[in-house]
């Protein structure tokens, strides 16, 4: 759990607590992550296993949406192909402000073993992304400590977002 500093003053009796905009803000978009639900390949198994019993990932605020209107992260789980390249910038473009992209798993990250004409070599050369989750196929621990780090870029971010000044994660 984060620490934050709340000044807490008495006005006629009653406690006020004093904290800045940008903090509770943040506060409330760190804890309400509700990603888009796009898995491409095998990582979508391990994602889909996050929101099972096990992970439990409601717990921490996280609800998985099915339509990109709804959510706030995206989730890039697996292979992304050339030709769904297309269909994931729109999903992308559809989702409103602020939004995070997480890309998980090998694949997606750089291509994988698929080092082909017909695949995206990272999706960063089409969608802006913001955490780069490793491995194949990373288990759901992992992307329970990505959502964890997400919520972290989130506290720390103003408000106002800029998304020129958005910087991206890598997890080890």
């Amino acid at each position: 759990m984060a620490q934050h500093q709340v000044n807490y003053a008495s006005a006629a009796g009653l406690p006020i607590a004093l904290t800045s905009v940008d903090k509770l803000v943040n506060w409330g978009r760190s804890n309400s992550l509700w990603p888009l639900t796009y898995g491409l390949a095998c990582c979508a198994i391990e994602m889909m296993a996050s929101g099972a019993s096990r992970y439990d990932f409601d717990r921490m605020g996280t609800i998985f949406r099915a339509s990109p209107r709804q959510a706030d992260v995206m989730i890039l789980a697996g292979t992304l192909s050339k030709k769904h390249s297309e269909f994931a910038r729109r999903l992308y473009d559809q989702m409103t402000e602020p939004k995070w992209v997480i890309s998980m798993g090998s694949c997606a990250n750089t291509g994988g073993m698929f080092n082909t004409y017909a695949t995206v070599q990272g999706v960063d050369r089409i969608i802006p992304v913001d955490i780069y989750l490793p491995g194949c196929a990373p288990r759901p621990e992992t992307l329970q400590y990505a959502l964890m780090m997400l919520q972290k870029k989130i506290r720390r971010e103003s408000a106002n977002m800029n998304n020129n000044t958005k910087q991206n994660l890598r997890l080890v």
